[in-house]
């Protein structure tokens, strides 16, 4: 079935139904499972904060296996090198030529787990990837395929031998996601799974079956691009990013390229609730993912306990909502 076949009804029923499939194997983070959703419809990229051990990397794993996609998997460590990220020039002895060996990063779902332990050197071959879905060695670029997003993670309490990703690098995130503890019932319900056999290690047998591909996805965004913005809205998102510029507990405000990810995110949200326009409160629901990892907050405002969401509320308290 090609993305001509697929009817906009068709791809919602399929990403719906992916919400369902990855939730057999990821028990209460649906939040998450949406976000990734999102950043597939609009061809964004994704971070997770989130302490080990709450399911990023199975979260990942399940959403390949649920789209019928390739997923490839990086640890990030000091001495990762560029090259073990995109790949490198080796030199055939037998041939007696140079050819390229394609890294990790050609595939379609590239989990960089603990990103921001790795130094920038290795952190900033991810930049290329990220925005131009190519990489370039020996005078060549070489496409990525589609789709293809980075979803990062890293942990948000232990910083000690960190390099925190700069901010060019995390403005290139659509979306910051947080994946906290679970509460009391998930996690008893996560225990019940392992308990009747259930293995992260083996999807498969956990029974977690392709329930959309590529094609969905290919006709879910023609749709998404078709969703409806009004100009009150697109207000709305610009006068929202142009207060975070003027907060004076911000150092460093939304970018425009901030404001073109909140609207890509508000169209996608709003199309996967059915609708083919979207509303001042789409907008509201994605701002904190959106924006919260666009914020450099002064040093003195973080002493005083001040949190990017927090900003964010008192923000959209302050800016007139359109009628």
């Amino acid at each position: 079935m090609t993305s001509t076949q697929v009817s906009t009804a068709q791809a919602r029923e399929a990403l719906i139904a992916l919400k369902g499939e990855v939730g057999r194997a990821v028990v209460g983070n649906d939040a998450a499972v949406t976000g990734l959703i999102l950043a597939l419809l609009c061809r964004g990229h994704v971070l997770i904060e989130g302490v080990p051990g709450v399911g990023k990397t199975l979260l990942v794993r399940a959403l390949a296996s649920a789209l019928s996609l390739e997923t490839k998997r990086i640890q990030f460590t000091p001495d990762l090198m560029p090259g073990d990220v995109t790949g490198s020039i080796v030199y055939d002895a037998h041939s007696g030529e140079f050819s390229f060996r394609e890294g990790p990063v050609f595939t379609n779902l590239l989990l960089a787990d603990e990103i921001n332990r790795t130094p920038p050197k290795t952190q900033s071959a991810l930049l290329e990837a990220m925005e131009e879905r190519q990489v370039s060695l020996d005078g060549r670029s070489r496409p990525l395929p589609d789709p293809f997003i980075v979803i990062a993670t890293q942990n948000p309490v232990e910083y000690e031998g960190t390099y925190s990703l700069p901010e060019a690098q995390l403005d290139r995130f659509l979306l910051k996601l947080t994946m906290p503890a679970p509460s009391r019932e998930d996690e008893f319900g996560i225990l019940v799974r392992h308990s009747q056999g259930f293995d992260p290690r083996d999807l498969g047998a956990a029974g977690i079956k392709p329930v959309a591909g590529p094609e969905h996805l290919a006709a879910a965004r023609q749709a998404v691009g078709a969703v409806t913005v009004r100009p009150e809205v697109i207000g709305y998102i610009v006068d929202i990013c142009r207060a975070t510029r003027s907060t004076p507990s911000i150092r460093i405000g939304v970018s425009p390229r901030g404001a073109t990810a909140l609207l890509a995110a508000t169209r996608a949200w709003a199309w996967l609730a059915g609708r083919d326009y979207a509303t001042p409160d789409d907008v509201k629901a994605l701002a904190r993912p959106a924006l919260r990892h666009r914020l450099d907050l002064r040093p003195e405002a973080e002493l005083e306990g001040a949190t990017a969401d927090g900003v964010l509320d008192r923000v959209l308290a302050s800016v007139p909502v359109p009628r």
